[in-house]
């Protein structure tokens, strides 16, 4: 028997349904580990005790979560509001001028390569099927994965923002103030090579480019607060 009539079916693997919370995950886990890091490193190189850069640590835990919850629902909350109204308008024009709205959705999926004559029966069995939604989809490009959730984005941004900033705030706690600049830097490097691998694998990118672009900025990032905490530290 033929090997290709046996063979199991082709499911083609996609990652774009990850998009919306991954960005969130990825966003938030990296800032918490580069500004907490940053900040902690800054204030250690200003000559603070250990006390003063655990402190620091741990208020910039809270409130860069906090922040990161605001920003991402306020942000992602304009989006939903800009979502609705556009359905809402969409949705008064299928029931005020259905025939408009038809040849809109024909021509698209014109230009889209199909003839006019395909064109207007897809369209008109999407339009019979869900108008709305085909409109939404193909129109205004609004689909249950893209769809903005505030208070996903909010919880996703928190969290891993929290997981992030952690890791320098455990070191500060366990090593003393003479080495906490060493071991806020080598761990937080280490958090954000895992973080550029993971992010990478669950988003099927490279995972060595991925890895090299958060060390790189995560680095620079430490050593020029690094820097300004000596610099003013030493003027103070």
């Amino acid at each position: 028997m033929d090997s290709s009539t046996t063979a199991s079916p082709h499911h083609a693997v996609h990652y774009v349904n990850r998009v919306g919370w991954l960005r969130a995950a990825v966003l938030g886990a990296n800032d918490g580990i580069v500004s907490t890091a940053s900040l902690m490193t800054g204030i250690a190189a200003s000559g603070a005790t250990g006390q003063s850069v655990l402190l620091s640590g741990i208020a910039a835990l809270v409130a860069g979560a906090m922040s990161m919850a605001a920003g991402e629902y306020v942000s992602v909350s304009a989006q939903s509001d800009t979502e609705r109204a556009d359905l809402a308008k969409e949705e008064k024009a299928l029931r005020t001028q259905p025939h408009a709205e038809w040849v809109e959705l024909r021509d698209i999926y014109v230009d889209r390569g199909l003839t006019p004559d395909l064109a207007g029966q897809v369209a008109q069995q999407l339009m019979d099927a869900d108008a709305l939604g085909a409109h939404a989809r193909d129109e205004l490009g609004i689909s249950d994965l893209a769809t903005a959730r505030p208070v996903q984005a909010a919880l996703a941004s928190a969290a891993s923002f929290a997981a992030g900033a952690t890791p320098p705030v455990v070191a500060a706690a366990l090593v003393p103030a003479a080495t906490a600049i060493p071991a806020i830097v080598g761990i937080c490097l280490a958090c954000l090579a895992l973080l550029g691998f993971i992010g990478a694998r669950l988003g099927g990118a490279s995972p060595p480019r991925s890895v090299l672009r958060t060390l790189l900025w995560g680095a620079l990032a430490m050593a020029v607060t690094a820097g300004a905490g000596h610099l003013f530290g030493a003027a103070i």
